[in-house]
């Protein structure tokens, strides 16, 4: 693999595993996000297709750096999210003041009853003290961290 192709394969594998992660506990192992663990996805989900595109468009160095940096950026912002989430998890600050369903299907007064209430500030699991927010902040932090430095070592490499 070219070195200047690492960083947008890094960009597009990390969120791409940590939304697949998201999506297997939720669906797998029954832990229904709530509002801010929605939140945290949706910038994972803008990073995959930031990071197609780099990789789509890898003939135009210019187009590629810019959409990785914009991919690492996403997956930056779901790290700050998670921050946020496991901060209210922990007690540390108020979080939002609504609670969401798990709900994904249509909307109906039915649907809407037998849906999970999910509270922001209550951990569903965690491992070693750390919830899956705070997981979320660590990996997404590192992965942003790792596209930046091989996005740096990829403009001074040899092409």
């Amino acid at each position: 693999m070219k070195s200047r192709l690492a960083a947008p394969l890094v960009a597009f594998l990390a969120p791409l595993l940590l939304y697949g992660g998201a999506l297997v506990s939720q669906y797998g192992f029954g832990l229904h996000p709530c509002e801010m663990c929605y939140w945290q996805r949706w910038p994972h989900q803008a990073a995959i297709v930031l990071a197609l595109l780099a990789l789509l468009l890898r003939r135009n160095d210019k187009a590629m750096r810019a959409l990785t940096l914009l991919a690492a950026a996403a997956i930056a912002v779901s790290g700050a999210i998670g921050v946020f989430h496991a901060g209210v998890e922990y007690g540390f600050w108020e979080g939002i003041t609504t609670c969401a369903t798990g709900s994904g299907g249509p909307v109906t007064l039915e649907s809407i009853m037998d849906a999970p209430l999910v509270r922001c500030d209550a951990v569903q699991w965690s491992l070693f003290g750390i919830s899956l927010a705070g997981f979320n902040a660590i990996f997404s932090f590192g992965a942003a961290a790792l596209v930046l430095t091989l996005l740096r070592r990829g403009s001074t490499s040899a092409a």
